[in-house]
């Protein structure tokens, strides 16, 4: 199955399929309405436009007499779930520094955490993680000190990376979320694959989520939201987002539950397959609000609880938890902590007890909190403490710590905590986290438990070895190459396989100990129980630490990836064989572990030779990944690593040489047990590893191997011949002492003739090699010992064999040159014996090596030439005794002689002139092939079409191929056979060679001619001569290279050249069968070797361990002068750029002082003339008043001089105050006396504004701010409100206008009095508008309804002064006829308003205001306000007559909230003013008659109360729009039955609907249990009213019939 098909398939969505009104306000319209599509919402969140299916049948009837009376909306009953369609990635426009992407799925809130961890782990191909890091906190934006953002940030984004975990946050855009991603793309790795930060948002909340609807595809995110929107973008440093659906929309929540549960699921998984312990779970929780406190408590009180780590100092519930956790409580502080929470969280006292009880239980779990103070100097950094916490958490003992930071890869924390002074540990208890270690490439840990203690010789044994070597199969195909078998995919690898593959790799004549015959037999002795309990028959088999057959390289074992072997790991070491640094180096590099190996390698003995070892393994590996089709990459690699430990090599031979040239000598020749014997110049030769044997120290060395004990620098070519040509100049040349000669090896044969061995087998004959030299000394004059220095020497034996193969050439050339006789001549004879003892001596070196290693000798091209010449004069030689065949000799002979004279040019080779030059033309021969191939074709192309056409009837014959290749092949030299080209002329002279189709060779020809010689020929020659510029840079090089072999061909040949050498191959005959005699046991050794005794061992040793430690030194040094050097480079560019712009600066002061100097000129000649000025105008000013004054007329108006004691006012500005002193008047409301007004109409031209200067807008100081909860105006911190509604609790539904009377109402009338204003433009104070109060008052009164007394509202005489502040973010509160601001009152005048309180203040919108200008054409606004709070006021007046007859089985007592008027003076307009009220705004019906389904007793008061207003008022009066939060109410609708008969005004507001509203909810009200207690029935007033049979919404059509205008909601 496909990723997108399995995804789809397994992944779903949840939509909500039942529309079921939030607020219960639903207008009494069609369903496809404008205003309900853009208004009414379902539970879900969703508008009826944005709710699946179709609409019709979603704004219908109530519900049925068989349906139920309350039904609450859910999540599985009211959501469908379907196929998720919209996955993929994102790619967020955001970020310029760095490429964001991220991976996204849309999953139901109930998907198992089982298939979330699939998706991520084998479908976004993240790794299973080490740490999960939960970090809680704040989700609006809160801000955080530089110092504590640092820590945090560098803290979380550290341990995150070297752990391998993943980061779970809510994945917006602010808030912490926002926080992590900044610190990951400050702090973060590029690497997308170490960016694991997995993002859990609600899909209802994200910021066009639509946008990401798709399957499996690429979308464009612009993380920058709306600042306007109440939704949240996702934060564009995410890696991966699983956005949670429940079906609903701009709610939150839905993905605290699948967090949880994906947090335990793979808290329950392993950390590593390796290791048993799970993976570790950490909460970190930075600032947060109270819910925070119930996240930690939960956490900590886990069945398997999480430890919390704290960052304290960033706010709110985080310092909250620091505090608490540092103290302990009593009454004094607790009392404290209440004031704290409080004014934190802006809680009243009980709901700051529940936080502080909560505060209380997570205390009880103080062990598993953990305070990081950023501020503190000796504190751990924040990764550290990430860390050690979730260690704490997991209530493991040490050993199972020390495997979860070993699964870290995080040896400090390791060191800090776990491995620390005083910790017991058990002997061996250790050893199982080495091999952890070794197997998760942990080198961190490794060094560290080898710090602790952890000794090699007890560790590695030979089970553990091969487990160490099976479980991780990278070397399977190698060990196939070098068995040349095919190996089944179970098959378990032995330490004898593991030396076949170190023998195949290295090659040559090396001989692994794995494959040794002591080892096997070793080896089949302790993995055979039966056998080793014959052998021991007291041992046990039981106890025996092998378990296995005697041939364990054949067994077939299955074993997993990760079990254990069946051996005990805990077995002690063989005393036979004992596993060193070596063998675990080696595994390491055959491992391709680099760092390990590198690691290793500055362990134990042998630092050069492992160096070269590991080169030379490196470098055939990639070889054989090369030519296996492996990759590209991974023989770079391969390569890569080869060259690392070749340069490795280099430079600890260059830091031995200049530390001491004599032991950087012995380092590179002396005998090395643990690898074949070889030495390290040997093991670098097979290597290949040229700037090593080119290093001054190698060379020094073969020169002096070279020169033998000759001590010669000038014409020493002309000494030796001539010593050869007279032995008695011996005496006159100059040798070298022995101590000069301590560092260069001797062959075993300068031994043995010196020396009678006696008994070979001591340790002091074979390892005491002064001695051996003293005995050899005494046993040989001084004469003798001189011929045998100088014949010994390799360049005598060079020039020895150099005159006899001259001289030989010159013989066989005679003998090639001359007729052959009968009987060989003198000459030829002297050739036979040459070539036959030239032969024995081939055949000597062959028998030197093993008949498996032939292939080492004729690796050799040398070899090769010398075994043709051999084998061709061989077959020359038996033809030339017959008659017959001696000509067929003789052309043998001629053929032979040339191998003979190329052997010639291997001569030239060691001459450092010539040898360059012939390793430039070896070179150039080994590339040239593919082009002589090309060269090739295309001549026998030509050649074979040019025999067909010309010679079209040739017989079969060789000849033909010879004829097809010869002219073809001369043509390339020019040779183009210009007389045949011509067709017409060779028939003139021939005309039988008149062919069909000659006319074409000439075409064929040129064609040919064109390619070959103009193309290839030019081609080949760039290509020598690029060949020619490249190796003329390195052939110096390759010659230094080749010199080795050169000088140990001729170090290991006998002195005496062919035909004598057979006098030294009888020689080493006797010599061997006098050993055999003797029965004395020859060591086999091949090359030159430095043998040491065990002292001078250690010295070699202890000085190559100086020399590893002065390179590290070396390099640390160099990299730190390097550092210091660039520093200092930026340093001084730095402090050039400041001098510049010190200069700079000091220019622009000086401009600077002389332009102040010319302003204080002209300020003092200003000053002056401003002196003068002011003289004369007052003058002029005085004249003015005197002639021009006149009485002053007043305004109609009363004036009222008394002014309100400040007693009255609570908290005046200062500034309000200074405007009331004596000389400052306010004008008043004017009133005609007895003057008498209809009910709330007061036509005064004081208070009311005309058409023309009132608009209807509303207008704020104050420019809206953004949506979000919880934000106040930032002087009020304490009065912070937040909202969770979504609309205004105002009035908004389309209305209705009528003209009604009420008896209720008769009695109000307004009572306008004098009114003292500041100014007639009050002005703005710093704290708020100033705004004017009116409002209503109670009077007793006889009621009309009874015998029981009533009140009268009557205005109140004067108005009221207060100063309100508009608060700084405002969030949407406008209704369909009225907009709405919330205020805070920083004010008032007596108790009009509270201060410091939230209040609402409310305008009609200003198409509202026109529309009803056509009935009220004066002051419109004023009008509309007043019938506004009219019917506030009588709904007030029955929900408190309500609350009085209602039975006590009704426990609610809902009210209505007061309303008073106010008078904006800056810009003259009429508002009402009410409290604010916090909390869920809630709508129970709407002016329509349609209501909610009740879930709640609550609910069922709310529209019981409707029906009751109904019957009380007689059916004529009906309130209906309840709503608000909780029991408070606010923005009734009073309902009354239209009366044609009357002509008077509108009383009730324009939301009055009239007798449709009244039928609709007759038709539409379900009574409920409330109503059954106070009595009531719907089925009464149905058969009254007599509905007529098809009742539908009001529409347009019904309201042109009423003559008020109509008010619909936009």
């Amino acid at each position: 199955m496909s990723r997108r098909s399995w995804i789809q398939a397994t992944f779903c969505k949840r939509e909500c399929v039942k529309f079921l009104p939030a607020s219960r306000d639903h207008h009494r319209c069609y369903p496809v309405c404008q205003v309900c599509q853009s208004l009414v919402r379902c539970c879900c969140g969703r508008l009826i436009a944005e709710h699946v299916g179709p609409y019709s049948g979603l704004l219908g009837h109530g519900p049925g007499p068989d349906s139920t009376d309350e039904e609450e909306w859910s999540v599985l009953r009211h959501t469908s779930v379907s196929p998720t369609d919209a996955f993929g990635s994102l790619d967020f426009q955001a970020s310029t520094k760095r490429t964001c992407r991220a991976k996204y799925v849309r999953l139901s809130s109930d998907t198992p955490p089982e298939l979330l961890v699939q998706l991520m782990l084998r479908e976004w191909h993240m790794e299973m993680p080490k740490l999960v890091i939960s970090v809680h906190g704040g989700t609006e934006s809160f801000p955080l000190s530089p110092r504590v953002y640092q820590a945090f940030s560098t803290g979380l984004v550290t341990a995150a990376e070297s752990t391998g975990a993943w980061i779970l946050t809510d994945g917006i855009n602010t808030g912490v979320s926002k926080y992590v991603g900044d610190a990951v793309k400050v702090y973060g790795s590029h690497d997308h694959r170490k960016r694991n930060v997995v993002g859990i948002p609600p899909w209802g909340i994200i910021e066009n989520n639509s946008d990401l609807i798709g399957r499996d595809v690429l979308r464009h995110y612009q993380a920058l939201g709306n600042p306007l929107s109440k939704r949240a973008s996702l934060n564009g440093m995410h890696s991966h987002f699983l956005l949670v659906d429940d079906g609903t929309m701009g709610k939150s929540g839905c993905q605290i539950d699948l967090r949880k549960r994906l947090e335990r699921h793979i808290h329950f998984q392993k950390i590593h397959p390796r290791l048993p312990e799970h993976v570790p779970l950490v909460c970190v929780v930075v600032e947060g609000g109270p819910a925070i406190l119930s996240v930690v408590l939960e956490h900590v009180r886990r069945s398997s609880p999480v430890p919390v780590l704290v960052f304290e100092g960033t706010g709110r519930a985080a310092d909250l938890l620091a505090l608490i956790h540092k103290q302990t409580l009593d009454l004094d502080i607790k009392e404290d902590v209440l004031l704290r929470i409080q004014e934190m969280f802006g809680v009243e006292r009980q709901e700051a007890s529940e936080l502080l009880n909560i505060l209380m239980e997570c205390m009880e779990h103080r062990e598993l909190i953990t305070i990081f103070d950023s501020e503190s100097e000796d504190l751990q950094e924040a990764d550290a403490a990430i860390l050690t916490t979730s260690l704490r958490g997991t209530r493991a003992s040490p050993e199972e710590q020390l495997n979860i930071t070993l699964a870290w890869d995080r040896a400090d924390v390791a060191k800090d905590n776990i491995l620390v002074y005083g910790q017991q540990w058990q002997v061996g208890s250790l050893e199982q986290t080495m091999l952890d270690a070794l197997l998760m490439d942990r080198v961190s840990f490794v060094k560290l438990l080898i710090e602790n203690g952890m000794t090699m010789s007890r560790f590695l044994t030979i089970s553990r070895l091969e487990q160490l070597y099976n479980i991780v199969m990278t070397i399977y195909h190698l060990h196939e190459d070098a068995r040349q078998t095919r190996l089944p995919a179970v098959y378990r690898i032995s330490l004898i396989d593991i030396g076949m593959v170190i023998e195949y790799l290295i090659g040559g004549a090396y001989r692994s100990t794995y494959t040794r015959k002591s080892f096997r037999a070793m080896y089949s002795r302790f993995h055979n129980p039966a056998r080793k309990a014959a052998l021991t028959p007291e041992t046990s088999p039981s106890r025996s630490h092998f378990h296995r057959t005697a041939r364990p390289y054949r067994q077939i074992v299955s074993l997993q990836e990760g079990a254990v072997a069946p051996q005990d790991v805990k077995s002690t070491p063989s005393p036979e064989f004992v596993c060193t640094f070596n063998d675990l180096f080696v595994w390491a590099v055959l491992k391709h572990r680099q760092e390990m190996a590198m690691f290793l390698w500055q362990h134990g003995e042998q630092a050069m030779a492992r160096a070269v070892v590991a080169c030379k393994l490196y470098r055939a590996m990639a070889v054989e990944a090369k030519e296996s089709n492996m990759g590209d990459s991974m023989a770079e690699e391969l390569k890569k690593n080869s060259l690392e430990f070749g340069q490795l090599a280099v430079d600890l031979l260059d830091q031995a040489f200049r530390k001491n040239e004599r032991m950087a000598m012995k380092l590179l020749t002396w005998e090395m047990k643990d690898w074949s014997n070889f030495t390290c110049l040997q093991m670098a030769v097979s290597s290949r590893l040229r700037p090593f044997v080119a290093h001054n120290c190698t060379q020094m060395l073969l020169t002096d191997l070279w020169m033998g004990r000759l001590n010669m620098s000038k014409n020493s070519w002309f000494k030796i011949i001539a010593s050869i040509l007279m032995p008695v100049a011996i005496q006159m040349l100059e040798f070298k002492s022995q101590a000069e000669m301590s560092h260069v090896p001797q062959p075993q044969e300068a031994l043995q003739f010196g020396w009678d061995p006696g008994n070979p087998g001591s340790s002091e004959q074979e390892g005491t090699t002064n001695a051996v030299r003293n005995r050899g000394s005494r046993c040989l004059s001084p004469w003798t010992r001189k011929v045998y220095d100088f014949y010994t020497a390799p360049v005598v034996k060079f020039w020895f064999h150099t005159m006899a193969f001259l001289g030989f050439l010159m013989m066989f050339s005679y003998t090639v040159l001359v007729r052959l006789d009968e009987k060989p001549n003198i000459q030829e004879c002297l050739v036979i014996t040459y070539i036959l003892t030239m032969a024995a001596e081939k055949a000597r070196e062959v028998s030197a090596l093993k008949i498996t290693k032939l292939k080492v000798w004729f690796s050799e091209y040398w070899n090769i030439n010398d075994f043709m010449g051999i084998l061709l004069f061989l077959v020359g030689v038996s033809l030339r005794w017959h008659q017959e065949t001696r000509l067929a000799s003789h052309i043998v002979y001629s053929l032979d002689f040339i191998f003979w004279s190329v052997r010639l040019l291997d001569l030239f080779a060691v001459n450092q002139h010539a040898g360059p030059y012939l390793t430039m033309i070896t070179k150039m021969m080994s590339n040239m092939f593919y082009i002589v191939v090309i060269m090739a074709i295309v001549l026998v192309s030509f050649g074979t079409s040019r025999k067909s056409i010309l010679s079209p009837n040739e017989d079969p014959s060789w000849s033909l191929l010879r004829d097809v290749v010869f002219q073809p092949y001369w043509m390339i030299f020019g040779e183009v056979y210009a007389g045949e080209i011509d067709g017409e002329s060779a028939e003139v002279h021939n005309p039988e060679t008149c062919v069909p189709g000659a006319f074409l060779t000439p075409f064929l020809q040129a064609v040919y001619l064109f390619v070959q010689y103009i193309i290839m020929v030019n081609v080949l020659i760039a290509f020598f001569n690029n060949v020619y510029f490249d190796m003329s840079s390195i052939s110096r090089k390759l010659w230094k290279y080749n010199r080795y072999r050169y000088i140990m061909t001729y170090q290991e040949k006998p002195w005496l050249p062919p035909p004598l050498i057979l006098l030294s191959h009888m020689t080493l005959c006797l010599s061997s069968m006098w050993q055999k005699h003797r029965k004395a046991s020859k060591r086999g050794r091949t090359g030159l070797k430095l043998l040491l005794a065990p002292d001078d061992l250690k010295k070699l040793h202890e000085f190559e361990e100086k020399c590893v430690a002065g390179y590290f030194r070396d390099k640390k040094e160099s990299h730190w002068s390097s550092v210091f050097v660039s520093r200092a480079e930026e340093m001084a560019g730095i402090l050039v750029e400041v001098a510049e712009k010190v200069s700079i600066i000091q220019d622009n002061m000086r401009t600077l002082d002389s332009h102040l100097g010319q302003l204080q000129d002209l300020s003092a000649l200003a000053v002056d003339t401003l002196n003068f000025l002011s003289a004369t105008d007052n003058q002029q000013q005085e004249v003015a008043r005197l002639g021009q004054s006149q009485p002053i007329t007043c305004r109609h108006e009363q004036v009222s001089h008394t002014l309100p004691s400040t007693k009255h006012y609570r908290s005046m500005p200062s500034s309000l105050l200074r405007g009331l002193g004596p000389g400052r008047q306010r004008p008043s409301l004017e009133l005609p006396p007895g003057t008498c007004v209809r009910p709330f109409e007061v036509r005064s031209k004081c208070m009311l504004a005309s058409p023309e200067e009132e608009d209807g807008s509303f207008r704020w100081p104050l420019q809206h701010g953004d949506s979000r909860e919880g934000i106040c105006h930032l002087s009020l911190p304490h009065l912070c409100t937040g909202w969770r509604d979504k609309g205004m609790y105002g009035s908004g539904e389309p209305s209705r206008v009528s003209s009604p009377t009420m008896h209720l109402m008769r009695d109000f009338q307004l009572q306008p009095s004098h009114e003292d204003y500041l100014h007639k433009c009050p002005p703005l104070y710093s704290g708020g508008v100033e705004v004017c109060i009116y409002t209503l008052e109670e009077t007793e009164a006889g009621s009309s309804l009874g015998n029981q007394s009533s009140s009268i509202s009557t205005w109140i005489q004067h108005g009221r002064t207060a100063v309100l502040q508009p608060l700084a973010h405002q969030e949407v509160l406008d209704g369909g006829l009225r907009r709405a601001t919330k205020v805070v009152c920083t004010w008032a005048e007596g108790d009009v308003l509270k201060l410091g309180s939230v209040y609402v203040v409310k305008a009609f919108r200003p198409e509202v205001v026109r529309i009803w200008q056509k009935v009220f054409p004066i002051s419109t606004s004023f009008h509309l306000c007043l019938r506004e709070i009219q019917q506030q006021r009588a709904a007030q007046k029955l929900m408190q007559r309500f609350n009085q007859i209602k039975p006590s089985s009704v426990p609610y007592s809902p009210r209505f909230l007061d309303v008073s008027l106010l008078h904006w003076r800056s810009d003259g307009q009429w508002l009402t003013v009410e409290k604010n009220m916090s909390g869920h705004f809630r709508k129970y019906n709407n002016n329509t008659g349609e209501e909610i389904s009740p879930s709640s007793g609550l609910e069922e008061a709310m529209l019981a109360f409707s029906h009751w207003t109904f019957e009380y008022t007689n059916r004529e009066l009906l309130v209906l729009d309840l709503q608000g939060v909780g029991a408070d109410l606010t923005d009734p609708s009073l309902i009354r039955v239209d009366d044609k008969s009357s002509s008077e005004e509108m009383a009730f507001g324009p939301a009055n609907l009239g007798d449709d509203a009244i039928q609709s909810f007759v038709i539409k009200h379900t009574c409920n249990s409330c109503c059954k207690k106070l009595g009531l029935s719907v089925k009464r007033a149905r058969a009254q009213l007599h509905p007529p049979p098809h009742c539908h919404p009001p529409s347009a059509s019904h309201k042109t019939k009423h003559k008020s205008p109509k008010v619909s909601l936009l």
